[in-house]
């Protein structure tokens, strides 16, 4: 199987989990703020990551190298995923991602940039129809500006930032290094959020079940696309991540009545194209 190929099914355990959290966490917000949510889910990992790396023997692995590139990178998701959170609360779920997924648009300018990646025409034109896809389906009304719109589309530039700087940690950190500092670096964030004024909310028995669906939907979200980052471009990988976008909007209107028609699935067959031709181009030229 080619490297392409193996980060487009990694991708696709990132876009389930990606999903699951975006429901559990709608679900938690009824009781948990953003912070609070964020911290549990932390801690959740923190558990996941230190059991997992004592089990399989990756402990080890674990060090002090690149604390900066790991500080800068976890301070970007924190306020990404926190904005994120907030966004799925206000907003129609898809909505958030047609906006969350102008992230791609960032990666695929800066990747040249930060990365070192060739940014070819083809993966240019893939970008650019999956952004047009989403467009297609979510159609945001840009003139009835509100806050949940704000935050969703500024958390795609945390992202995007999240995203290029996981892919530089890959040439040189292990996974397991990486979801450490994520886990841990991000606890003590959502700890401080969280309990600056004094008053933490502890979940109750019907927030507890979403609050741990996103500890692990979210630990698993991010082992996925690490995995798919570290044996393929950022450019080819953001892409995929677009199928998303019609796979939640099915589940908000099955889920809270979210409206779909056929423009969803006009925009779906548009993002898939893209991302057919980004994969089919990249694999052909690895053969």
């Amino acid at each position: 199987m080619s490297p392409i190929l193996k980060a487009a099914l990694w991708m696709s355990g990132a876009i389930a989990s990606f999903s699951t959290m975006a429901v559990a966490g709608r679900e938690a917000a009824a009781q948990l703020d953003t912070f609070e949510i964020m911290m549990y889910r932390s801690l959740i990992g923190v558990v996941v990551v230190v059991v997992v790396a004592v089990i399989t023997g990756t402990w080890r692995q674990i060090n002090r190298d690149s604390l900066g590139a790991h500080l800068v990178r976890n301070m970007a998701h924190f306020t990404g995923q926190n904005l994120w959170f907030y966004a799925v609360t206000v907003i129609p779920l898809a909505q958030v991602f047609a906006l969350e997924f102008t992230s791609p648009l960032w990666v695929i300018v800066l990747s040249p940039l930060i990365l070192g990646e060739r940014l070819t025409l083809v993966r240019g034109i893939a970008a650019i129809m999956g952004f047009i896809g989403i467009l297609i389906v979510a159609r945001p009304d840009m003139a009835g500006i509100n806050a949940g719109v704000v935050t969703a589309a500024a958390s795609a530039i945390f992202f995007a930032l999240t995203i290029m700087f996981t892919k530089r940690l890959t040439r040189s950190q292990s996974i397991t290094c990486i979801l450490f500092y994520l886990t841990t670096m991000q606890l003590v964030m959502g700890l401080i959020a969280a309990g600056y004024d004094g008053d933490i909310a502890l979940p109750d028995a019907a927030s507890l079940p979403f609050v741990i669906m996103i500890g692990f939907a979210g630990l698993l979200a991010h082992y996925c696309m690490t995995n798919a980052l570290a044996i393929a471009p950022a450019t080819v990988v953001v892409p995929i991540d677009f199928i998303r976008l019609p796979a939640i909007a099915i589940i908000g209107m099955l889920l809270y009545n979210e409206t779909v028609d056929v423009w969803v699935f006009l925009g779906a067959g548009i993002i898939f194209a893209g991302n057919y031709l980004n994969i089919w181009v990249e694999t052909r030229q690895k053969t």
